[in-house]
């Protein structure tokens, strides 16, 4: 049953989720959209979670007395992974406890300071000396005085001496990369903007900067909808191969929702498009191809070849979106097969080969991205996961929107929370998780993933539960999550067998990815240092539940499973702002090994026992 759930504000964001009573604040953050520092897993023995509760704060834990003083937790002082959520809150988060806090490119001389440096785009503002008799330099030659050497293109040649004189030679220089990008009217050193694009299968997120500050002034985001053309990468391949036309209806579809986002995002900020320089794009190699439109057909044809390596410099005008007339697209490098910019630019943002022991990152999503840090070298490798996370082929399934069940929890009966809450219209992956694994943990689903019949269920499965075991309209068993007297479509929501199988594909993908990359570097689970799942989706996944459902080792301890957020973004923001970030990409994507496993035999074998889910925990 759906429950009358708890309002909590974060600040200074300003952003507010509903969640059930009981909610750890490092979970109702998640939903926030706000990824918390959490580098001891959770156990609240780092202290790295420290957030003030200036309205509804519960009384401190025994972990939490340990880290406060007696002043501090009477000021409300709390940590985000031990404090739970028992009346309607409002919660100041400081910056550094956030991860984006912990995700820049440090400089050498400074360990301890993050900042972003060498930006690609530089401004500088000069006044010139007019011509006149004895003064006859070329403009050319009489801004490169100013600027020193750089190159010019032959359109902004033409319009320049118009420009200069109109301007009286006072202005402000645009360059990047060696390269005169504008001569813009009166001092604008201070309006440097770029945007970070997440391109992902099924989402698409996008960040609008600041490239002067490294802030953050404005966040889209929406469902891909290239979807129409197939939720996965293969389908987007097939419909590629029909000819120019459908390379260019993909290319073009993708483009006016990125073209929509960017107008969001500066009407957000109340700035100009002209002003944006930089469009940094991360994704997988298909999403990337298509986005540069680049036939994607050879990446559907063994052995899976992408038609990229390094990372592209494209004119943003030769790709249809409308920012300033020379801006600069950087499209992340790929590491090889089905692994591309966003796992670098994950392995990027979590500065994943500075870790001492072996770490692995695990990006959950449409196509997931395993990458492996054996503490020497980087293993990397790709799972058709599918869109289940996504909340796609499922029969009731949805992105994480307002009206998902995002999550489940059975205590004698079923409680569902609602984002927004409202009345449910469907389920979202993180919901999709709870249910299996607290249906797995009561044996209404046994671990072949059969849906069991009320008189298979043992006698101390919940009254609750049975009741909710019916057939369907394909003549099948399925479970009942609310019926249609709860739900804000008048139409009940269910499980379906099917839906179960869906999920036993994207977990099982994942996990076998993971054990075969565990065996190639001879390491155990229980060898990893840490596990940092990465994703738009994965920062809301229950860590005992994924591993409940086999979507994670469950060998691997859970205070080691840390989440990272939305990470293809995070590195696009670093090479949106820095150059170093973007060498060291280049170096990244370059080093590291990539495991095909599809032409591994041992993965058929290990993704054929993943599909069974694992023994009660």
């Amino acid at each position: 049953m759906r429950e009358t759930e708890v309002r909590v504000s974060f600040q200074p964001s300003g952003r507010t989720v509903y969640v059930l009573p009981g909610t750890r604040l490092m979970e109702a953050a998640a939903g926030a959209g706000i990824v918390v520092n959490q580098p001891c897993g959770g156990e609240g023995v780092c202290g790295k979670c420290r957030v003030l509760v200036a309205q509804g704060a519960c009384a401190a834990t025994d972990q939490e007395a340990r880290i406060f003083t007696a002043k501090e937790l009477a000021d409300g002082w709390r940590l985000a992974c031990q404090t739970t959520v028992c009346s309607p809150a409002i919660v100041e988060i400081p910056a550094s406890s956030t991860l984006d806090a912990h995700q820049q490119i440090l400089t050498q001389t400074n360990q301890t300071t993050p900042r972003t440096i060498d930006p690609p785009v530089r401004k500088r503002y000069v006044e010139l000396s007019s011509p006149g008799r004895g003064n006859d330099a070329p403009d050319l030659v009489r801004l490169q005085e100013a600027l020193g050497p750089f190159r010019v293109d032959i359109s902004l040649l033409r319009v320049l001496p118009t420009t200069l004189r109109e301007q009286k030679f006072r202005g402000t220089a645009v360059l990047a990369d060696g390269e005169l990008l504008d001569f813009e009217p009166d001092n604008t050193e201070q309006q440097i903007l770029a945007v970070a694009l997440d391109l992902g299968t099924t989402t698409l997120v996008a960040a609008l900067l600041d490239m002067v500050s490294g802030e953050e002034l404005a966040v889209a985001s929406r469902q891909n909808p290239q979807t129409r053309f197939g939720d996965d990468v293969l389908s987007r391949i097939v419909y590629a191969r029909r000819g120019p036309e459908g390379l260019s209806e993909l290319h073009e579809t993708i483009f006016e929702a990125i073209d929509a986002m960017i107008g969001e995002l500066v009407e957000q900020a109340g700035v100009a498009r002209q002003r944006i320089y930089v469009l940094s794009v991360a994704g997988n190699p298909t999403m990337q191809q298509l986005f540069c439109r680049i036939d994607p057909r050879w990446l559907g044809e063994v052995p899976f070849v992408s038609a990229t390596g390094p990372g592209l410099h494209v004119p943003v005008a030769k790709l249809g979106v409308a920012l300033h007339p020379r801006a600069i697209a950087y499209v992340f490098p790929v590491i090889g097969g089905f692994v591309g910019g966003d796992a670098v630019a994950g392995t990027l943002a979590t500065q994943l080969t500075e870790q001492g022991r072996p770490t692995l990152l695990v990006d959950i999503g449409t196509n997931g991205e395993i990458v492996l840090w054996t503490g020497e070298k980087l293993l990397a490798a790709s799972t058709a996961a599918g869109p289940a996370f996504e909340g796609a082929r499922i029969s009731h399934g949805m992105r994480g929107s307002s009206g998902a069940i995002e999550k489940v929890v059975v205590d004698g009966r079923l409680r569902i929370n609602v984002i927004g809450d409202t009345p449910p219209v469907g389920i979202c992956g993180s919901g999709l998780i709870d249910l299996a694994a607290e249906l797995l943990r009561h044996g209404v689903i046994c671990s072949t993933g059969r849906i069991q019949t009320p008189d298979q269920l043992a006698d101390t499965v919940p009254d609750d539960l049975r009741r909710r075991i019916v057939v369907d309209d394909n003549n099948q068993l399925a479970f009942l999550v609310a019926d249609e007297s709860e739900t804000g479509t008048g139409k009940p929501i269910f499980l379906a067998q099917r839906d179960v199988r869906e999920l036993q594909l994207a977990a099982g993908a994942v996990r076998a990815g993971t054990l075969l990359l565990l065996q190639r570097a001879g390491l155990e689970p229980d060898d990893l240092e840490a596990v940092l799942i990465a994703g738009g989706f994965g920062n809301f996944v229950r860590r005992k539940n994924a591993q409940r459902i086999g979507l994670l080792p469950a060998g691997i301890p859970r205070t080691r499973i840390r989440f990272q957020g939305n990470t293809s973004l995070a590195g696009a923001r670093l090479a949106a702002t820095s150059c170093a970030a973007r060498d060291k990409a280049e170096r990244l994507a370059r080093e590291a090994e990539h495991v095909d496993l599809s032409t591994d035999p041992a993965f058929q074998e290990a993704f054929a026992e993943a599909m069974v889910f694992p023994e009660a925990m």
